[in-house]
C-alpha cells in the first residue's frame, strides 16, 4: 500500500527528530549523499504538511513503535488500513467539494468580467468568445496552425495576479501554434508578426476545470495575456 509505505518513511524521520533531545543538528552538507539525504528530508516534510492538516506526531510515532515491538497495539491492522482509507476518501471528497465551489465562483467572476470588458473601447470579441485589443499592429505575415512562433508574453488572472511571464524571465518562448491553449491558438493566427495584442480568454478557451495541479491558475479561471509576436520560426 503506497500510503502506508510513505507513512513508514515519515515515521522514521519523526523518530530521529523525537529521539534527538538536543533538537535537529545543523550538520554541513559535505558530500553528494549529504545533499541528497537533506533533500529527501525536505521533500518528506513538504508532503506531510500537504497531506495532513492535523497531524499528531506523538501518536504517529507511538503507532510505529507499538507495531515494531507488537505490544500495546490499540487498533488491529485491518482496522488501521480501513481508517487510513476512510480518512483519505473523506479528504478527497472535501477537496473536490472545495474545488467545485472555487470553480463555480471563478466561472461567475470570469463571465462578469468578460461581459463588462467587451463593452470597452477597442475590445473585439470573436465568435468563440475570445476578446482582444490591438496594442500595436505589425506588418509581417500571420502564423497558421502549422507554424512555430517566437513570442514574449505576460499572463495574469483577472485580479491582476501574475502566473507566468516570459517578459519577467527576459527570454522569449517558442512553441507550435496548436501546442497551446485554444485561446492562444486562435489569437496568434490574428496577429501579423511585429504585433502586440492583449487577449482576454474565457476559461473554456484556457485550462477549463483542469488546470495544472498546485499552480496559481485555479479551475474555470479566465486569463489575460499581453502577447508580442516576434517571429514565425518555421
Amino acid at each position: 500500500m503506497k500510503i502506508m509505505k510513505f507513512l513508514s518513511l515519515v515515521t522514521l524521520v519523526l523518530l530521529v527528530v523525537a529521539c534527538n533531545n538536543n533538537g535537529v543538528s545543523k550538520k554541513p552538507l559535505k558530500t553528494e549523499l549529504d545533499s541528497v539525504s537533506y533533500a529527501i528530508g525536505l521533500d518528506v516534510a513538504k508532503n506531510v504538511k500537504k497531506s495532513f492538516d492535523e497531524f499528531d506526531n506523538d501518536l504517529f510515532i507511538q503507532g510505529f513503535v507499538n507495531a515494531s515491538d507488537s505490544t500495546d497495539i490499540m487498533i488491529d491492522e485491518a482496522k488501521a488500513q480501513q481508517l487510513v482509507r476512510a480518512y483519505f476518501q473523506k479528504k478527497q471528497q472535501a477537496d473536490m467539494a472545495k474545488s467545485q465551489e472555487e470553480a463555480k465562483a471563478n466561472k461567475e467572476a470570469g463571465d462578469k468580467f468578460l461581459a463588462e470588458n467587451k463593452t470597452k473601447d477597442g475590445v473585439v470579441t470573436t465568435e468563440s468568445g475570445l476578446q482582444y485589443i490591438v496594442l500595436k499592429e505589425g506588418t509581417g505575415a500571420k502564423p497558421t496552425t502549422a507554424s512555430k512562433v517566437k513570442v514574449h508574453y505576460h499572463g495574469t488572472l483577472i485580479n491582476g495576479t501574475v502566473f507566468d511571464s516570459s517578459v519577467d524571465r527576459g527570454t522569449p518562448a517558442e512553441f507550435g501554434v496548436t501546442q497551446v491553449i485554444k485561446g492562444w491558438t486562435e489569437g496568434l493566427q490574428l496577429m501579423p508578426v511585429g504585433s502586440k495584442y492583449k487577449f482576454f480568454i474565457p476559461s473554456d478557451l484556457a485550462y477549463g476545470a483542469n488546470p495544472r495541479p498546485g499552480g496559481v491558475i485555479t479551475p474555470n479561471s479566465a486569463l489575460i495575456f499581453d502577447v508580442e509576436l516576434l517571429e514565425i520560426v518555421e
